[in-house]
């Protein structure tokens, strides 16, 4: 048997960065003595176009010649230790309240990384949904594209709809019940 029939384990780690320009980043995991290479197109095959750094991920990987890489995105966690800028719009909200809220589709209007916020548009609905950063961060994201598919938790802020939560489109088709 080869290296690359290699029977694919599953690994818990944390990304230790990702490049989407570059299409590649690295995680790092107490169970692997070496970086595991993660490539933009295993993550797309999750559904997502880039990940936090610091996010926590299942991935399963493979041993080959040129070291160890992941195959498959299983799951996604956002960085630990993260507050998210809510304010008072969502100050006595718990995490079972947030994910209590449904989740709505959604198409990302524009995300500026730079300036640290966009907007995206909810299907059916007229107004603008604010996105901020730190939101789109704690999900488990390092950037939004203009036109990509995402699933958001809303809540009604002093002005007007905002995310405070950002899903894949992929990630919340797969765990509908």
């Amino acid at each position: 048997m080869s290296e690359e029939d290699e029977v694919m384990q599953v690994v818990h780690g944390r990304v230790k960065w990702f490049d989407p320009t570059k299409g590649f980043g690295f995680i790092v995991s107490d169970q692997t003595d070496a970086d595991i290479l993660l490539h933009a197109n295993v993550l797309r095959n999750f559904g997502q176009g880039s990940v936090a750094d610091g996010a926590g991920i299942e991935v399963r990987v493979q041993r080959t010649q040129r070291g160890v890489q992941a195959v498959e995105v299983l799951r996604i966690d956002p960085p630990e230790g993260v507050v998210v800028p809510f304010g008072e719009d969502a100050a006595q909200m718990v995490s079972e309240d947030i994910l209590a809220l449904p989740l709505e589709p959604a198409r990302v209007k524009w995300f500026d990384k730079g300036k640290g916020f966009g907007f995206a548009n909810v299907f059916g609905r007229a107004e603008d949904v604010f996105i901020h950063a730190e939101v789109l961060r704690v999900s488990g994201f390092a950037d939004l594209q203009a036109g990509e598919a995402v699933a958001l938790r809303i809540i009604e802020g002093k002005r007007g709809r905002m995310a405070i939560q950002v899903v894949s489109w992929e990630a919340a088709a797969r765990d509908k019940p």
